[in-house]
């Protein structure tokens, strides 16, 4: 008995509901477009910054304005921010881990370390003098392409 009722009720509300559902109403401008079928002839786009406010379209038939924010205006191109080195409890743990490696290596005077204990500790001052040489040129063109 409760079953017929239930359907019933279900029945009654279905088209109340649909009739609530409407379609936003398009304007003057956009509904003219839309039945000509024809793209604007021409489209503008701006960029802004800070708290400007988008230009309203000179001619709403013709034209449409996209506008678009920039996240930081005054920001500092990579080439001129100051490189620092960093620092070693903001590195990754495999970064620690060769650093020790071969502060390791050159204390045992390993070969290939430049070191002046051990046995064949001196073969690596060659490789170590050209790695010196190697970030010397490299630190002086990093610092000749910041001078304007």
């Amino acid at each position: 008995m409760l079953r017929p009722f239930a359907v019933a009720l279900l029945l009654a509300t279905v088209p109340t509901a649909t009739v609530a559902q409407s379609a936003p109403q398009a304007s003057t401008t956009e509904a003219k477009q839309a039945e000509s079928g024809k793209p604007p002839l021409r489209i503008r786009s701006v960029t802004l910054t800070g708290n400007e406010t988008c230009p309203q379209a000179s001619n709403p038939d013709q034209e449409i304005v996209v506008c678009a924010r920039v996240g930081e205006p005054y920001r500092i191109p990579k080439a001129l921010r100051d490189q620092k080195p960093i620092p070693a409890q903001n590195q990754s743990w495999v970064n620690r881990t060769a650093v020790m490696d071969e502060v390791g290596r050159r204390a045992g005077g390993l070969p290939d370390t430049c070191s002046p204990t051990g046995s064949g500790g001196q073969t690596g001052c060659a490789q170590m003098r050209a790695q010196q040489y190697a970030a010397e040129k490299a630190e002086a063109k990093r610092q000749a392409s910041q001078v304007p």
